[in-house]
């Protein structure tokens, strides 16, 4: 059996957005749904309907507005009222405050099928919106983005010359994406350092593995899983296999840098990890709905093995769902920093020839805590300093080979 086993079978469509907004170049997708509506159809024209309104709002204000800009604004004679009414849908959204709730205007709900359907080029990192600011959530394993040396909660300042104040998660994924062979300059601030950084990036098509494994000193499996992929279940399945027929006799999961997935793969992941029946995760509506609940489903062959989980401002979503069931139900000590913190479900509507991907609820962990916004904070805190980086040194894994041994 090889040092090192990479699992990765085929190319594969993945997205995510439940949480993490995009893979840019990659998508990875947990608890996100395609809504049931009407199909695309075009608009022929805008009227003033007012069914549905709430009786507090005076609705005519928008009409008022829309009428004087008609009357007096100095290019009407090109004014774009298709343009003016996306523009204002963006503008309703937008007032959320919530990052992963987006309206999408004909090209953009385009871009999007096409990106949830095709083959990706770009950089190969996912992005998010953290305290306002433009971050990267984790560069996903062999993409330009970590050839580059992005980094988890790099806060991505300009793209090309662009400033990102302010600016919408998926103009930004339009601005960073592009063709294979072409450049884009990511100017970043990092903690820790007075100044910014311009990293220039070469976009390419992106491909990811779904898992590597290898068997360390004193018979610890040391399983790195890098998305919860389509493929990632039959690949951990075929993992999970090889160790039960090996000298292994404790894991370290590591989590880091994997910003999510499918939702039902994390669920049955965390099959092989915990009883059936015990408790993944809690799908949260708000009070309007019955909170929905996941629980797992294998059949516990992991279930008696020590582990330990390593987690960094990269783990998120589904993985932030793995390392809090394993938490919650084995009390399984999580290593490194805090986790992203992307705990909510959108869904994808049709409206028209544009679509509205929604927030409709949020993540809990299966002793109710919430992780949008907060993450999982680890058991025991270890940091990576810059200076890690550059000599390639791993204290979090090295934290993680001391505390298992323990067991």
């Amino acid at each position: 059996m090889p040092a090192v086993i990479y699992k990765n079978k085929k190319n594969s469509i993945l997205f995510s957005l439940t949480g993490l907004l995009i893979v840019i170049g990659l998508s990875i997708f947990l608890g996100f749904y395609i809504g049931k509506s009407q199909a695309p159809s075009p608009v022929t024209g805008v009227s003033n309907i007012d069914s549905g309104q709430p009786d507090d709002v005076d609705f005519s204000l928008f009409w008022d507005a829309w009428q004087l800009i008609q009357k007096k604004f100095v290019g009407r004679d090109s004014l774009d009222y298709q343009a003016m009414v996306y523009g204002a849908i963006s503008g309703m959204v937008g007032s959320l405050n919530d990052p992963y709730t987006v309206f999408l205007d004909p090209d953009d709900a385009k871009r999007f099928l096409e990106d949830v359907s095709g083959v990706f080029e770009g950089v190969g990192m996912e992005v998010g919106v953290r305290k306002g600011e433009l971050q990267v959530i984790a560069p996903l394993e062999n993409t330009p983005a970590q050839r580059a040396g992005l980094r988890p909660g790099d806060r991505i300042i300009q793209i090309d010359d662009i400033n990102t104040i302010n600016m919408k998660l998926d103009e930004a994924v339009r601005l960073i994406r592009g063709p294979k062979g072409t450049e884009v300059i990511l100017t970043i601030f990092r903690d820790g350092d007075d100044k910014t950084y311009d990293v220039p990036v070469i976009r390419d098509v992106i491909e990811v593995p779904s898992l590597k494994w290898e068997l360390k000193e004193d018979n610890i499996a040391y399983i790195k899983l890098y998305q919860f992929s389509e493929i990632a279940e039959s690949d951990f399945q075929e993992t999970a296999l090889e160790i039960l027929n090996s000298d292994a006799e404790k894991i370290i999961l590591d989590l880091r840098n994997n910003p999510g997935g499918y939702l039902e793969i994390s669920q049955r992941i965390a099959g092989w990890f915990l009883k059936r029946g015990e408790m993944v995760v809690i799908e949260d509506f708000g009070e309007e709905k019955k909170a929905k609940e996941y629980k797992a489903k294998g059949n516990e062959r992991l279930l008696y093995y020590p582990i330990v989980i390593l987690i960094n401002r990269g783990s998120a979503s589904a993985s932030e769902i793995l390392a809090g069931a394993l938490r919650d139900n084995r009390d399984v000590v999580l290593i490194g920093e805090t986790s992203f913190g992307k705990g909510s479900v959108q869904q994808l509507e049709g409206l028209k020839n544009t679509r509205l991907k929604i927030t409709v609820a949020n993540w809990l962990t299966p002793k109710g805590e919430l992780i949008a916004g907060v993450g999982l904070k680890p058991d025991i805190e270890v940091e990576m300093t810059t200076e890690d980086y550059d000599e390639g040194r791993d204290p979090q894994l090295n934290k993680a080979l001391e505390i298992i041994k323990s067991f």
